[in-house]
């Protein structure tokens, strides 16, 4: 019995997400948090005057946009996006962008409900939350 709850302790703590784990949760709106550069140097975001939405498809392609939040689920933007792919390679996912000026990949070292963390080609780690729309009710 001793040996079986070893075994079973080993599972499960060896047990972690995966890349492929982190593909449902790219999807939606995201706030920038914090920014942390490969020197260490961090910087905080405590007011972000535009979101990014990411947009994936089931053949894993989409899209990326700045918006604008408004308020009551309104959105400014403008025709501007970025065409992404998401692959897994190296035991990684990865996000490839295009546009017609520029290409280039970032990785997502882990995504959940709540947060998405990618690490670009500069070596910057952004910590992205989810947002959450600015909601006013009116009283009557």
């Amino acid at each position: 019995m001793r040996h079986l709850f070893l075994v079973l302790s080993l599972f499960l703590f060896s047990c972690s997400d995966g890349p492929e784990d982190f593909i449902p949760y790219v999807e939606g709106y995201w706030e920038i948090k914090k920014v942390t550069l490969p020197n260490g140097f961090q910087k905080e975001y405590s007011i972000n005057e535009t979101i990014d939405f990411i947009r994936v498809n089931d053949s894993l392609k989409g899209f990326r946009k700045k918006l604008k939040p408004g308020i009551n689920n309104t959105y400014y933007t403008s025709d501007d996006a970025e065409a992404i792919q998401l692959k897994i390679e190296d035991d990684s996912l990865r996000i490839y962008y295009t546009t017609p000026y520029n290409t280039w990949k970032e990785t997502v070292l882990s995504a959940n409900e709540n947060e998405l963390v990618i690490l670009n080609e500069n070596k910057a780690v952004y910590l992205y939350n989810r947002y959450e729309s600015i909601e006013l009710s009116t009283s009557e």
